[in-house]
């Protein structure tokens, strides 16, 4: 088994039913951008009631019909937000958290510290985040994930990762490992996946390989390393 291997986001979600919220950071093959990748699926009514808006350099979720929000506190949030050179990318309202302590000269991990996976038992849906801190032409990022330590919520285990960015490599980490009742957390390190140089090829890969009944919302950025000028993707089911 080559522990190096690296798959293609469409490879890792065709034969996954409900990977449910997901995100991606890597660099581009040619070296020359760096790619942030944010997805959400959904099964029920109130989740799936909802669409992505880019305002500026940011992305917010709102609810695609306001008639139909039974429960906005974990459905409605900002998942991407910058911070000078940083690109904060979350599935929850954590993106606000972590936004708040960098500019406070904390870090990421102190930030994540503060909070715990949802409390939506018996699923305890992690919260999964990442931020990508650009210097010169080159970048960094960490990712993290906050799950429950067993089957009750009776604790949180924190996980934290950091990475070089590599020419074509990327890390991909979500919620759920697969479709279940309860929903079955993500396991183990993020996955190593692949980063074309085309936007439109990477958004396509990702979409198309989404389960079409689940799938809501996408959301794809690359930033150019050498002028800082960004190419965006976003597409919504509801419309």
């Amino acid at each position: 088994m080559d522990i190096y291997q690296k798959k293609s986001l469409g490879e890792l979600l065709k034969d996954n039913s409900y990977a449910g919220r997901g995100i991606t950071v890597g660099r581009t093959a040619d070296g020359s951008k760096a790619a942030i990748a944010y997805f959400i699926m959904g099964r029920s009514a109130n989740s799936q009631n909802r669409v992505f808006r880019e305002e500026g350099e940011e992305v917010l979720i709102y609810p695609f019909d306001e008639s139909k929000v039974e429960d906005p506190s974990l459905i409605i949030y900002a998942p991407l937000r910058m911070l000078d050179n940083k690109v904060i990318v979350t599935n929850g309202d954590q993106t606000d958290t972590i936004y708040d302590f960098v500019r406070e000269g904390k870090s990421f991990a102190e930030a994540l510290a503060t909070r715990e996976f949802e409390p939506d038992s018996p699923n305890f849906t992690p919260r999964i985040s990442a931020m990508l801190t650009r210097s010169k032409a080159d970048f960094s990022y960490e990712m993290s994930i906050l799950k429950s330590i067993d089957g009750e919520g009776s604790g949180c285990a924190r996980y934290t990762y950091s990475y070089p960015a590599t020419c074509g490599l990327g890390h991909f980490i979500h919620t759920y490992e697969h479709d279940g009742s309860p929903l079955p957390t993500f396991q183990g390190e993020p996955r190593r996946v692949s980063i074309p140089d085309d936007i439109d090829e990477f958004t396509a890969d990702i979409w198309n390989n989404l389960n079409e009944e689940k799938r809501i919302s996408l959301y794809v950025r690359y930033i150019d390393l050498q002028s800082g000028k960004t190419q965006s993707r976003l597409i919504n089911k509801n419309k």
